[in-house]
């Protein structure tokens, strides 16, 4: 890394999610399919749901307030929020300009990023530019879904998957470790495997759209995870060496949380153990970009995470996309 970059670190985190909890057993009576079926083949057991008038940029808000409380720091100190959705509350304007209104963060610029369930990660990369490169001091990430909003409730092999919820970071200049590296990548080729076809320019919104469900996730799930086994390795892998570290030097795996499958294939790419990796797929499923950014706080709250840990966070998603990086824990 060039000596006369600043270095960026994560300095809060926090996180929600909605108090409705739809089981397996709930989805037995929604479409065709069992507790046994969706567990065995996903790892997930229930999922959170927001309630009908909640919007995405309300649950940014409290995982917001959250990860300012944990970092010491007020709304009006932030030079910059990224808010990485697919979900966002309108077309424009973005969430991040709600958001920033909502904090009275009267300080800072706003944007949202759009890269799938990558979303958090590719915006700790952003976020970690401006900081080491002297331009903003204090930056506020969040990943925030409301999937609920665009599943279609009918289609059994995707309303099984996905979940609401929000996480947040904030990154700031610190003495030593934060972010080590982070590497992103994308495969547009792959764009038809996941997507929702109606809502954008190409398919404007119309009686036509909506009657054929066009404003749905639409999602080919064998090829997203072959997709997917290779590029949570790949990623990881990538970010290590661009950190100039080694399997050895991973204290603790936090990965997307879409198909446990596809987990356990990532730490076992990295030769972790079970409890080197973290887990909570099963209580919220999919909640895409703000996957990620749930996890990194609940593990910190549950004190899985160490000063001094080399941590890896890794996704992949809608794009197709896939990024990763690797975090010295402070």
């Amino acid at each position: 890394m060039d000596s006369e970059l600043r270095k960026a670190g994560v300095t809060g985190v926090g996180s929600y999610v909605p108090e409705k909890v739809v089981t397996n057993y709930d989805l037995e009576d929604i479409v065709d399919t069992s507790d046994e079926w969706i567990r065995s083949r996903t790892g997930i057991e229930e999922r959170r749901i927001a309630k009908e008038d909640a919007t995405t940029s309300d649950l940014a808000y409290k995982a917001a307030e959250s990860a300012l409380n944990d970092a010491d720091l007020s709304p009006e100190e932030l030079d910059l929020i990224l808010v990485a959705t697919v979900t966002p509350d309108m077309m424009f304007p973005s969430t991040g300009c709600l958001l920033q209104d909502r904090l009275g963060a009267t300080n800072a610029a706003a944007f949202d990023l759009e890269a799938g369930c990558s979303g958090f990660v590719y915006s700790i990369s952003v976020a970690t530019q401006f900081v080491r490169t002297g331009a903003y001091d204090n930056v506020l990430v969040i990943g925030a879904e409301t999937l609920s909003k665009i599943i279609n409730w009918e289609d059994r092999n995707t309303c099984v998957l996905f979940g609401d919820g929000a996480g947040a970071a904030v990154v700031q200049p610190v003495e030593s470790g934060g972010v080590l590296s982070t590497v992103l990548g994308a495969d547009g080729s792959g764009g038809e495997l996941l997507k929702m076809p109606a809502g954008g320019s190409k398919r404007p919104a119309s009686l036509e759209t909506v009657k054929e469900n066009l404003h749905y996730i639409h999602m080919e799930g064998n090829s997203v995870f072959k997709f997917a086994v290779r590029a949570m390795g790949k990623g990881a892998m990538k970010a290590l060496e661009k950190a100039d570290l080694e399997k050895k030097d991973v204290d603790f795996l936090i990965p997307h949380q879409a198909n446990i499958r596809i987990i356990d294939g990532a730490a076992k790419r990295l030769n972790l153990d079970n409890d080197d990796v973290f887990v909570n797929l099963d209580k919220y499923g999919n909640t895409s970009a703000a996957s990620i950014p749930i996890a990194l706080a609940e593990a910190a709250e549950a004190g899985r995470i160490n000063s001094g840990d080399n941590v890896v966070i890794v996704g992949f998603g809608a794009g197709l996309t896939w990024a990763a990086s690797v975090i010295e824990w402070s």
